[in-house]
């Protein structure tokens, strides 16, 4: 299994942050790549349709408001990866808040570090667009 974890700090409360970044359905709000989300099985499904054409399905796993993260799989996508399970988590720190993009999965008909790059890819332009938005 091929792990993936990547972290920035943002300025601004973990709690702020989560209000725009914790709904299930909020990526468009925040993540460049995604263009809408909309929500299917009330609300445990999301089918994004993201930039350039594609739609990936995702399942929510777990949600814990109160900690602010939330975990998912991916049901459907065109990315090179099977059995995506991840995490999006922000946490306290001083003086604004550290948001933290895991995941696990296995390469699909590529080698792991075109797998990896393309996740790092994803992960690294939702955390810049985060730091633009909020400063960073």
């Amino acid at each position: 299994m091929t792990k993936v974890r990547m972290s920035s700090h943002v300025n601004v409360s973990a709690g702020k942050l989560w209000e725009l970044i914790g709904g299930f359905n909020a990526l468009p709000d925040w993540h460049p790549a995604v263009e809408k989300s909309e929500l299917e099985e009330g609300g445990q499904v999301r089918r994004l349709s993201v930039a350039g054409g594609g739609i990936i399905v995702e399942r929510l796993v777990a949600s814990d408001d109160n900690g602010h993260s939330y975990s998912y799989s991916i049901e459907d996508s065109p990315l090179p990866v099977a059995n995506y399970t991840s995490e999006l988590r922000v946490k306290d720190a001083g003086d604004g808040c550290e948001i933290e993009w895991s995941s696990n999965f296995e390469p699909s008909g590529v080698p792991e570090s075109e797998a990896v790059k393309v996740i790092e890819g994803i992960y690294q332009a939702g955390m810049e667009n985060l730091k633009k938005m909020f400063g960073g």
